[in-house]
């Protein structure tokens, strides 16, 4: 297909003889480009370029005018972005504009290496010599053009719409552009430069401002705020407002009127899907499938119990057989009877014969009973505890200390044992107490363990707030510098105390530690079993636990409230919630009157300008004639033209404007073009095929011979 496209517009192109004119109205915001005497241009683009490099091969391409995003997701376009041949409104970068003439004269069909035909270009008012010839120099040395003219977009515009009964031969022509805006007089059908005046704001200011605003108002949709939608955005939905003042009021109060006029745009979004409630078939599917799984889980755990009672047995009935041939055998030859067997002494395999006893009753779950009691009497495992010193041997003396360390060892490991299953006893009988209390009133029940659990929350939050800091405050609130001695508790203080009257009395001389009975002591008091007040869980912990564990149990709307990080209290943490479709609107409210107003108020975005009431006063000032009658044929055929002129509600605004710095009674006419965006280029082609067209051209012919100061005293003729 774009092979078939390229033969049709060469086809076309050689339709044409050599002296059609090629007009193009070069604007800063799109480039046209057609043949003289036709309706509409052919060729419509925005007159940017950008040069990304390829991911995969690294070539660097051009890309000019409006580009395919699909397509560019094969480049890289982070270090090249879109450029444009213009500064304000003269061309400047003529690297880049041959890039735009190049690509504009293939879409039109021409394939040679010149342009055999007379173009007509559109600059803007009072273009600077230097821009002009290069420019010439450009057409004439790159493509061989053989003659070329220059005319100004406004002045066309204000021509064709002449011809059309619109605007009178006496007016002002008020052309609100891409990057400024120029007011010029006509009189007598001509344009009167040296009453011409020109302002630095237009449409692109307008729609910098817009993705200024919607980016600080919505942050987290700024990749979607692209030039492109804001400008779709700013000429869709912008209008110009009568009076500022009593429209941004309208919008600060709130009132319907302002909600009207509210315009959303809404981003794709896709609801989440909602989880519908299960049927009753579903429920009793889900329950049955459960029900077997657990008839599965019951079996593989009663046979895995029926398999352990059975090695138990066996176990049990081999050390009785054991035991019944040791008492066959002398005690002199007891080692050598047990060599193979893996047992040292009869204690032992009694040892290992209580415990198996004691494991195979927890099996087949008989109750306890009375405490078995699996290791020896402490006489018999720890013979030399209870003699005397001065009766025991140096040898002695050490395997009495190693046997007093191992003594005090499992005695603290029986304690722990012992407290942990008097714990598991208070805690059933808390469980039982609260099952009854609930099922005697579950609302007051339920309130109760509401507060209990607010109380505790408070009361555990407060204790690790003071913790961190010792109990102390530097009185600004954060945490005081403080010692390790003021970050101890009393146990942990007293511990660090023994440890240090120990070291200090056995510093010196030999070290006997452990010779004496009451050295031992000191182990029982530094031991963390008698510490109450230690580093773990406290009382209030362990029963903040277990309320909220119950409430869990009772309420499934209870949501456990979440322990605070180290950097942040609970109140501020972050709580999400789903996104809904509201969050991916784009409001415009009063952005749709403020970001047009600064073509009246330019000071509203920094630029120290006039707006275009006053540069209307400043052009006819210029004049030098001082006629009323020819200011008031001025103001009584003023005529707006341009791309920034098609907001709803700028005639009347610029009308007000003008009105107030005229005499009362002045006649004033404000209308709009035609086509404000193509009259331009329609009164150039009307210009071009115009049979006295050619000579008003510059030739190649005068550029060799006059140069590039002839163009200085240039003046194209707008009568026809």
């Amino acid at each position: 297909m774009p092979f078939v496209s390229q033969i049709k517009r060469q086809t076309d192109y050689n339709l044409y003889s050599s002296t059609t004119p090629i007009v193009i109205d070069n604007g800063a915001s799109n480039f046209r480009i057609g043949w003289a005497g036709e309706n509409d241009p052919r060729v419509i683009f925005r007159n940017i370029v950008q040069r990304p490099r390829h991911k995969t091969t690294g070539e660097t391409v051009s890309i000019v005018g409006d580009h395919d995003t699909t397509l560019l997701k094969y480049f890289d376009c982070s270090r090249s972005g879109p450029r444009s041949a213009f500064d304000s409104n003269v061309v400047y970068q003529f690297e880049i504009m041959e890039y735009i003439l190049d690509f504009g004269f293939d879409r039109l069909g021409a394939n040679g290496s010149e342009i055999d035909h007379p173009v007509l270009i559109t600059e803007c008012i009072l273009n600077p010599v230097q821009s002009r010839s290069k420019m010439a120099e450009l057409l004439f040395e790159t493509y061989g053009v053989p003659s070329v003219a220059f005319g100004v977009d406004a002045a066309f515009s204000y021509k064709y719409n002449q011809q059309h009964g619109i605007c009178d031969k006496d007016g002002l022509a008020i052309c609100p552009g891409f990057t400024t805006t120029h007011v010029i007089p006509f009189i007598d059908g001509e344009p009167v430069y040296k009453g011409c005046s020109r302002t630095n704001i237009g449409g692109y200011h307008v729609t910098d401002y817009l993705k200024q605003l919607l980016s600080l108002k919505y942050p987290h949709h700024m990749a979607r705020l692209t030039w492109e939608k804001v400008e779709d955005l700013k000429m869709e939905h912008c209008y110009i407002a009568t009076d500022y003042a009593s429209e941004a009021r309208l919008f600060q109060k709130g009132t319907k009127e302002a909600e009207e006029k509210t315009r959303c745009w809404q981003l794709p979004w896709v609801p989440p899907p909602v989880e519908e409630p299960p049927s009753e078939e579903e429920i009793a599917r889900k329950a049955a499938i459960k029900e077997r799984q657990g008839q599965r889980l019951r079996e593989m755990a009663e046979a895995k119990r029926s398999t352990r009672i059975n090695e138990l047995e066996n176990q049990l009935h081999g050390l009785e057989f054991l035991l019944q041939q040791l008492e066959q055998v002398e005690e002199s030859e007891i080692p050598y009877f047990l060599k193979d067997t893996g047992y040292v002494s009869r204690q032992e395999i009694e040892t290992a014969l209580a415990k198996a006893t004691q494991s195979l009753r927890k099996v087949k779950g008989e109750p306890k009973g009375e405490q078995v009691e699996v290791e020896e009497k402490t006489d018999e495992k720890y013979p030399l505890v209870n003699i005397p010193d001065n009766m025991l041997t140096q040898d002695q003396l050490r395997e009495k200390r190693r046997q007093m360390f191992l003594k005090t060892t499992s005695d603290g490991r029986q304690r722990a044992k012992q407290k942990r299953v008097e714990e598991d006893l208070e805690r059933e009988r808390k469980n039982q107490l609260d099952e009854q209390k609930r099922l005697e009133n579950p609302e007051l029940y339920l309130g109760e363990m509401r507060t209990k659990y607010k109380e505790l929350c408070e009361k555990v939050e407060q204790r690790k707030r003071l913790k961190p800091n010792g109990n102390h405050s530097n009185g600004n609130g954060m945490s005081g510098g403080v010692g390790r001695g003021e970050r101890l508790n009393a146990a942990q203080r007293e511990r660090m105390r023994l440890l240090t009257t120990a070291a200090f009395d056995r510093g010196k001389g030999e070290d006997n530690f452990g010779a004496k009975d009451e050295d031992w002591q000191l182990y029982k008091l530094m031991s963390k079993d008698n510490d109450d007040d230690d580093e773990g869980p406290d009382e209030d912990e362990t029963e903040l636990a277990r309320v909220s564990s119950r409430l869990q149990e009772i309420d499934p709307t209870f949501v456990p409230k979440p322990e605070p990080g180290p950097s942040q209290s609970a109140a501020d943490m972050p709580r999400s919630r789903p996104l809904t479709k509201e969050d991916f609107q784009i409001l415009l409210g009063v952005e749709r009157f403020r970001c047009p107003e600064i073509l009246f108020h330019p000071n509203l975005v920094g630029i120290d300008q006039a707006g275009l009431d006053e540069t209307a006063g400043v052009s006819m000032r210029r004049l030098s004639s001082k006629d009323q009658v020819l200011e008031e044929r001025l103001t009584n055929s003023i005529l707006m033209t341009g791309g920034s002129c098609l907001y709803p509600g700028l005639s009347e605004r610029l009308e007000a404007g003008i009105r107030m710095i005229r005499p009362c009674g002045s006649p004033i006419k404000v209308v709009r073009a035609l086509d404000p965006v193509l009259d331009a280029w329609r009164g150039a082609s009307l210009y071009a095929a115009a049979v006295q067209f050619p000579q008003q051209t510059f030739s190649r012919m005068d550029y060799f011979e006059k140069g590039e100061d002839w163009l200085r005293g240039y003046q194209f003729q707008y009568t026809l």
